[in-house]
C-alpha cells in the first residue's frame, strides 16, 4: 500500500512542478539556515575533553588587593588567574590526584635544517602532569617527570604537525631543538591532539581553536630561561622581571579529582589556604571557585550570544517556512478535491486519504533535505571564509547529516497534518455532483 501511496504522491508533484518547487525551496532554506547555525553552535558548545570532563577542576582564587573588592563575587578577577608563589604552593601539596600549573608563552623556533627560516609558535609551560592530565596522545616517547621539572631540565615535547615540518613526520626524538635561543633536547611528539575549544588556556590568552599549541616545556625551565609568559597582571609596584615573587598573576591551574566528594573536600581545602592567607595579610577576599570543564567554558562565556540569538532566528525562520509550506499544501489540496471525492466515492477511507497525502508531505521533506544539505554547505562556507578562530572548523559531520533529514522529516510532516486532515474529511458527494 505504501508503494502505491508513494505513486500517487510522485503523480502529484509532477503534476505541480512550480507549487513543488516553491514548497520544497522554502523548506529547503529554512533547513539550510538552522542546520548552519546548529552545526557552529554545536562546535562551540561541544565537550573538548568528554571522556572526563566532569573529573578536572579549575581552582580559583583572589590575591587582589582589598581595593574595589565586592563580597559575595561568584568569581574571581581575570579568569582564575594564579600568582606563581599561590599555584606552586597549591601544586606541591598534591591534594588531587593530579595537577598542573601553566602559562602560554611564544616560541621562536630555529630549525637545524638551513632551508627553513626561524619562526614563531604557541607554547606552554607547564607542569609534570599535563599530557596525562589532558589524555594528550604520544606518537613518540613521552614528557618529563617532576624531577625533571624541578632541576630545571631542557627538555621539550612538540606536536606532531611541528614535527611533521621539521623533521618530515620521524622519530625526532632525542634531537635538539633550538627555542628562544636556548637548545632543547625533544623527548616526546604528540599525535594530532586539538581540544575544541582550548579550555585549558582560554583566560590565559592565546587562540581558543586551531591546531594545538606547538611545543610543551618544564615551566621551571622556561622561566628560568628568561621566557615570558602571556597575559600577565599585577598591582601595586610589582617588578615585573621577578614575576614569581611579584604580585602578578599570569599562570592557570587545573586538577584531576575522582569524585564529587573528592572535589568538595578540594574546595574546603581551597577555602582553608585562603582564609590562611587572609590571616597573613596577603589575601583580602575569601572567595573560592572550583568549576569543572563545562562549568567554565559558561563561565567563560565560550559560546557568544550573537552565536544563540543566530540559532534562534534561523529556527524561527525555519518556522516560517513551514507556516508556508502548510499553505502551499493547503492550496494544493483545494484544487484536488474532485480527485480526493472520486476516490472516496470509489471507497477509499479517510485513512487512506490521510496516508496518501501525509506521504507526499514526507517526500517534500526529503526532497526539502536534500536542498537543505546544499544551502548548509553553503552556508558553512561563508562561515570559513570569516576570520573567526573557529572558521576553518565548521564542516557538517555525520550527526548534523542525520539531524538535516529528521528536521526536514518532522517539518514536512508537521506542515501535512492540516492539509492531509482536510484532506480526509472531504465529502464525495459534492464534488460529485460538480464534476
Amino acid at each position: 500500500m505504501f508503494g502505491y501511496y508513494l505513486d500517487l504522491a510522485l503523480r502529484s508533484l509532477k503534476l505541480n512542478p512550480v507549487l513543488t518547487a516553491l514548497m520544497v525551496l522554502a523548506l529547503g532554506l529554512g533547513i539550510g539556515a538552522s542546520i548552519t547555525t546548529l552545526t557552529v553552535l554545536k562546535l562551540l558548545s561541544g565537550d573538548p575533553i568528554p571522556q572526563k570532563s566532569a573529573r578536572l577542576f579549575h581552582p580559583e582564587i583572589d590575591p587582589l588587593p582589598a581595593q574595589g573588592y565586592t563580597p559575595g563575587l561568584t568569581k574571581p578577577p581575570w579568569g582564575g588567574l594564579m600568582t606563581y608563589t599561590d599555584a606552586m604552593t597549591l601544586l606541591h601539596a598534591r591534594k588531587s590526584e593530579r595537577q598542573v600549573v601553566f602559562a602560554l608563552t611564544g616560541a621562536k623556533v630555529k630549525p637545524q635544517r638551513a632551508d627553513q627560516k626561524p619562526f614563531f609558535s604557541d607554547g606552554v609551560m607547564t607542569t609534570a602532569d599535563f599530557f596525562a592530565m589532558f589524555d594528550a596522545p604520544f606518537e613518540y616517547g613521552s614528557g618529563w617527570n617532576e624531577q625533571d621539572g624541578e632541576s630545571r631540565a631542557r627538555v621539550v615535547v612538540i606536536a606532531g604537525f611541528l614535527n611533521d615540518k621539521l623533521f618530515d613526520g620521524k622519530d625526532s626524538t632525542g634531537k635538539t631543538l633550538r627555542i628562544n635561543d636556548h637548545d632543547y633536547r625533544i623527548i616526546g611528539v604528540l599525535k594530532p591532539w586539538a581540544p575544541q575549544p582550548r579550555f585549558y588556556a582560554l583566560e590565559l590568552g592565546g587562540r581558543s581553536y586551531g591546531n594545538g599549541d606547538a611545543v610543551f616545556l618544564p615551566l621551571q625551565s622556561a622561566r628560568a630561561d628568561k621566557m615570558n609568559p602571556q597575559n600577565v597582571n599585577c598591582w601595586d609596584t610589582a617588578n615585573v622581571s621577578q614575576l614569581e615573587t611579584a604580585p602578578c598573576v599570569f599562570v592557570s591551574m587545573w586538577v584531576e579529582l575522582r569524585s564529587a566528594s573528592d572535589a568538595a573536600a578540594y574546595k574546603t581545602f581551597l577555602s582553608n589556604y585562603a582564609q590562611q592567607q587572609i590571616a597573613l595579610g596577603r589575601f583580602h577576599r575569601p572567595e573560592v571557585v572550583l568549576p569543572d570543564v563545562m562549568q567554565f567554558l559558561r563561565d567563560e562565556q565560550v559560546v557568544p550570544d550573537d552565536v544563540r540569538l543566530q540559532a534562534w532566528l534561523a529556527f524561527g525562520f525555519l518556522l516560517i517556512c513551514v507556516v508556508n509550506t502548510v499553505g502551499l499544501l493547503l492550496a494544493k489540496c483545494l484544487r484536488r478535491s474532485r480527485e480526493i471525492g472520486v476516490r472516496r466515492a470509489l471507497g477509499a477511507t479517510r485513512r487512506a486519504i490521510f496516508a496518501q497525502f501525509m506521504v507526499e508531505s514526507g517526500m517534500v521533506g526529503i526532497a526539502g533535505g536534500v536542498l537543505g544539505l546544499i544551502f548548509a554547505e553553503l552556508g558553512l562556507l561563508a562561515v570559513r571564509l570569516q576570520p573567526a578562530q573557529y572558521a576553518n572548523l565548521a564542516h557538517l559531520d555525520v550527526s548534523m547529516f542525520v539531524v538535516t533529514f529528521a528536521i526536514a522529516l518532522v517539518a514536512s510532516l508537521i506542515a501535512g497534518l492540516l492539509p492531509a486532515w482536510r484532506a480526509c474529511v472531504v465529502t464525495p458527494a459534492p464534488q460529485l455532483k460538480s464534476a
